[in-house]
């Protein structure tokens, strides 16, 4: 596969990522008005997301797509995990 393949790939998987994370908008709504969900796999997506973050920034160089992919999901799961309470 050339490089330019190998780019598109991962923009291609980072958008689903954050497609995947974005689905943690319905668990959030559903915790704040009473519907409350179990926090061990946003919490567990949160630890992920953030090590994998972590890791795309300190390589060189810099991961782009792991890094745009995991972001939202560290905001998004942490958010879900404390509206499970």
């Amino acid at each position: 596969m050339s490089e330019k393949q190998v780019k598109i790939i991962g923009y291609i998987a980072s958008a689903m990522s954050i497609v995947m994370y974005v689905s943690y908008i319905a668990q959030i709504y559903s915790n704040l008005h009473g519907m409350k969900g179990n926090f061990l796999q946003p919490l567990a997506a949160f630890f992920n997301c953030s090590v994998w973050s972590l890791y795309g920034f300190v390589k060189k160089p810099k991961e782009w797509p792991l890094i745009i992919a995991n972001v939202p999901g560290v905001f998004l799961a942490l958010t879900t995990v404390i509206t499970s309470f």
